[in-house]
C-alpha cells in the first residue's frame, strides 16, 4: 500500500494515455499505473506491465459502469465516455485521440471543446479513483471481457495486522485466525467491504444520508457497490441507498439533513452472503462550502459510535438476531477533514468506554492504511 501513486499522478498519466493512446502506451510516463496494475494483480514486471496496464483500466471502467459495460444510452455516461476517451471499446483501440474525444463528447451530447473543458476532466478524476480502488482491493476483475470479480480475498494475500484490546487495559496481539472475544477490540488492515463473518458493519455518511457513487472508493461508495444484487453484472437491487431512501421517506427527512451522528440501520444486501447481518449508516460528514468539502466534529463521532451500539442492542431484541460483533471504519478521516490521529483517539476512546459498559460485544476497528493502525496504536497508549 506505501508504493501506490497519488490520485493527482494517475490522472496526469491516464491524461497522456488519453493523448497517444494504447497503441503508444511504451511512450507514456506510466509508473503510477504501473504499481496499481501490479497492486490490483494485472501484471507481475515489465514483461507484461502493458498488457496488465490496459487490462487495469478496462476493469477500472467496469467499475464506473457497475459491472459488464455496452455503449447503450442505458449505461452509465462516465464509464461510455472513459471507454470512448481510452478507445476501450471492441474495435476502437487504435483511433485517432480526436475522434475519442468526439465520441466520448457524443455521449453528453456536448461540443467536444465544451467536454474537454468539463466532463473530461470528471472522466479522469474518477477512472484514476477507480484505479486505486482497485489497487488497494488487490482483486483485479477477470480482462476485458467480463465484469469485476468481487468474490473474497484470497487467504495468503490477505493483509492483517491482529490487535486485541481488553476493555479496560492495553493492546495485545492475538490470532488472526482465532474468533472473536467479547470485550475486545481487533485492528486489521484490510478493505472494509472484504470483512466476513461480523454481524453489523458501520458505514460513515454525509448528514442527508446520500451514499457515496459506487465508483468511489470510500467506506460508503465500496459498501454499497458490494451490498448491491446483481444479475449478469448489471445491479438490480441498489440495496443501501433504496433502504436508506425508504428511511428518509418514512421519516419525512428526504433532502433534509438529520443530526449528526444519528445512525440508521439498513440490510446487508450482497454483503449477507459474506456473513454479515446489517450495515449501519452513521451520519458524521456536514457539506460546507456548498458542498465541496465536509467537516467532521470530533463529539460526532463519540455520538455515532453511542448510538451504533444502543441501535445493535434494540435490534438484537426487536429483530431477534444473534449479532454480537461491529465493525467500524475510521469515521471522519477520509473527506470528513478530521485529523486521522484525533479520528482514531475520538473513535477508540467511544468504543472502549461501550465495551466498560457492555462487554459482550467484540468490535473490529478497519482501515485500508497501514499509517493508521499505528495511530490506533497510539491512541490507546494514551490516557
Amino acid at each position: 500500500m506505501d508504493t501506490l501513486p497519488s490520485h493527482q499522478e494517475l490522472t496526469e498519466e491516464l491524461r497522456c494515455l488519453r493523448r497517444l493512446g494504447f497503441p503508444r502506451l511504451r511512450h507514456c510516463s506510466r509508473d503510477g499505473l504501473r504499481a496499481a496494475a501490479v497492486a490490483a494483480g494485472f501484471c507481475a514486471d515489465a514483461d507484461d506491465e502493458l498488457d496488465g496496464i490496459e487490462e487495469l483500466l478496462g476493469s477500472a471502467v467496469r467499475r464506473l459502469g457497475g459491472g459488464e459495460l455496452r455503449d447503450a444510452a442505458d449505461c452509465d455516461p462516465l464509464a461510455r465516455a472513459a471507454a470512448h476517451s481510452f478507445g476501450l471499446f471492441v474495435h476502437r483501440r487504435g483511433v485517432a485521440a480526436a475522434d475519442r474525444r468526439k465520441a466520448a463528447a457524443g455521449v453528453y451530447g456536448v461540443s467536444t471543446e465544451r467536454f474537454r473543458r468539463s466532463q473530461e476532466r470528471q472522466v479522469l478524476d474518477g477512472l484514476a479513483s477507480a484505479v486505486l480502488a482497485l489497487a488497494r482491493s488487490g482483486a483485479p476483475g477477470d480482462g476485458r471481457s467480463g465484469t469485476l470479480a468481487d468474490g473474497p480475498p484470497d487467504p495468503r494475500t490477505a493483509v492483517r495486522t491482529p490487535l486485541a484490546v481488553p476493555a479496560p487495559g492495553g493492546l495485545r496481539p492475538r490470532p488472526a485466525a482465532s474468533p472473536p472475544t467479547p470485550g475486545r477490540v481487533t485492528v486489521r488492515l484490510t478493505p472494509i467491504e472484504r470483512i466476513r463473518d461480523v454481524d453489523i458493519l458501520v458505514s460513515s455518511e454525509n448528514v442527508y444520508l446520500e451514499m457515496s457513487k459506487t465508483f468511489r472508493p470510500t467506506v460508503s461508495g465500496v459498501l454499497r457497490r458490494a451490498a448491491a444484487e446483481r444479475s449478469d453484472g448489471e445491479v438490480v437491487d441498489d440495496v443501501l441507498a433504496r433502504e436508506l431512501a425508504v428511511w428518509l421517506h418514512t421519516h419525512r427527512r428526504t433532502g433534509l439533513a438529520v443530526r449528526p451522528g444519528t445512525v440508521v440501520p439498513t440490510s446487508a444486501g450482497a454483503l449477507s452472503r459474506q456473513g454479515v447481518r446489517r450495515v449501519y449508516h452513521a451520519a458524521v460528514a456536514t457539506p460546507v462550502d456548498h458542498g465541496s468539502r465536509y467537516h467532521v466534529a470530533p463529539g460526532t463521532v463519540t455520538e455515532a459510535v453511542r448510538e451504533t451500539f444502543e441501535l445493535a442492542r434494540a435490534e438484537r431484541k426487536t429483530l431477534a438476531l444473534p449479532l454480537t460483533s461491529i465493525c467500524f471504519p475510521l469515521l471522519g478521516a477520509g473527506r470528513g477533514g478530521l485529523p486521522a490521529a484525533d479520528a482514531a483517539a475520538h473513535l477508540l476512546g467511544a468504543v472502549r468506554e461501550e465495551l466498560r459498559r457492555d462487554p459482550s460485544w467484540s468490535v473490529l476497528l478497519v482501515t485500508r492504511r497501514r499509517a493508521y493502525v499505528e495511530l490506533f496504536r497510539d491512541a490507546n497508549s494514551g490516557p
